[in-house]
């Protein structure tokens, strides 16, 4: 790698999002799961080259942390990406499933935990 790759490394970001620093919406965590909507809507502008990289990855779930990391760029960028591509309907965004505990699986947690206090 050269000291013109990590010169350009530097700039490829704020031109990716258009100079943007901040997502337009909050709805994408690190565990959010993205989908391309397939058939894309028919008004839907036509997606930038790193655009249509993330859509070929998120032909199925994907959550935000793998797909920043297979595309090698910073979670922000990737999410300021991610918020066009919602806006523009051609992506859905699944929120992670909030697991609440049942007494049921407290009482056996504390169970097994009562259990291992006595090895």
């Amino acid at each position: 790698m050269g000291p013109d790759d990590s010169a350009g490394r530097l700039v490829r970001p704020f031109t990716l999002t258009g100079g943007r620093t901040r997502p337009s919406r909050s709805d994408f965590t690190l565990i959010t799961t993205v989908t391309a909507v397939d058939p894309p809507p028919e008004r839907a502008p036509r997606p930038q080259p790193e655009q249509t990289r993330i859509l070929r990855y998120c032909a199925r779930p994907i959550a935000v942390a793998e797909l920043a990391a297979r595309l090698d760029l910073p979670v922000s960028v990737v999410a300021i990406m991610l918020c066009d591509l919602l806006e523009a309907g051609l992506i859905t965004a699944h929120p992670p499933h909030l697991v609440t505990p049942r007494t049921q699986d407290l009482d056996l947690l504390q169970k097994v935990r009562d259990g291992l206090g006595r090895l």
